[in-house]
Parts: structure tokens; sequence; C-alpha cells
């Protein structure tokens, strides 16, 4: 499993809710660390699991210590 990490706006229902959450997770793709995060934002901000989240930016891969070859972020 990678780590990857998310900074940047996060939309609700299309309207910009937040202009610079931050957030971690553990997954084995990127597709699913984008579902991660979206998760932990909706528990962090008391939001329903139906509602429609989406993270504007770019989900990037954080590597501890070069791990598989990459270089660290």
């Amino acid at each position: 499993m990678d780590r990857y990490y998310y900074e940047g706006p996060v939309m609700e229902f299309n309207r910009c809710v937040s202009t610079r959450w931050r957030g971690e997770t553990m997954a084995t793709s990127e597709k699913k660390a984008r579902s991660n995060l979206i998760y932990q934002w909706k528990k962090e901000n008391g939001r329903v699991p139906t509602c429609k989240i989406e993270l504007a930016g770019k989900v990037r891969l954080k590597n501890e210590g070069g791990i598989n070859g990459r270089v660290s972020v």
C-alpha cells in the first residue's frame, strides 16, 4: 500500500465549501485514496454518506524514504 495525500479545495454539490483542506490516507490505488479522503472529509465535517463531495485538486503519492524506488515528496 502507498501513502497518498491531498491539499486543495473541497466541493459540495459543485460549491466550494473548503478552499484548502489537507488529508492523508493509505490505499492500494489513487482511486481508492480519493474515496478514502472524501470519506475522511465527510466524517470530519459531519456530512451524511450520500452527500456529493468532490476533491477539485490532484491526489498525490507521498512516499516515505523512497519506497519502491520512488523519490520522496
